[in-house]
């Protein structure tokens, strides 16, 4: 007979549904460069992408530019995450990962206003652990953590 925590833990192995979902991926994409600026939308030609956002961080270009997706603490592009992503997915430029903040597939290229210092995830496990807390495991206050759905 199977464990009730053995379905558990396998749930969470899943690929997260934005990765096999496009109209979801699409939807959280849109939604993370309407509220968070994700961008620039093309990498090689940015516009005033860089200027914006330092202006908004209080820093220079040069700095904004090395605060990518590619090193951001949500990015995951661990062995497990790259399975779940639709061949490959690399090129010049970076390789698409998962952001587990907004929850889609994002380039490493790319930035947004919820950047945090530490990443990306290489790793299965902790890869496995930021399932967890996306897609079930309860918060520290009882409350179900839920994945962000927009709705448009």
């Amino acid at each position: 007979m199977i464990k009730l925590q053995d379905l558990l833990e396998q749930k969470y192995k899943e690929c997260p549904p934005a990765t096999q979902d496009v109209k979801l991926n699409t939807r959280n994409r849109d939604a993370t460069v309407r509220d968070y600026n994700y961008g620039p939308l093309n990498v090689d030609k940015p516009g005033d992408y860089w200027k914006k956002v330092a202006k908004k961080w209080n820093t220079t270009e040069e700095a904004a530019k090395t605060s990518l997706c590619a090193n951001c603490t949500a990015f995951d592009i661990s062995p497990r995450m790259l399975e779940c992503m639709p061949g490959e997915t690399s090129d010049d430029d970076g390789v698409l990962g998962y952001c587990w903040m907004h929850h889609f597939k994002c380039h490493s290229a790319r930035a947004c206003h919820t950047w945090a210092k530490g990443g990306p995830i290489k790793d299965d496990k902790i890869s496995y652990i930021w399932g967890k807390k996306a897609f079930g495991e309860k918060s520290k206050n009882g409350e179900k953590n839920e994945v962000r759905r927009v709705s448009r």
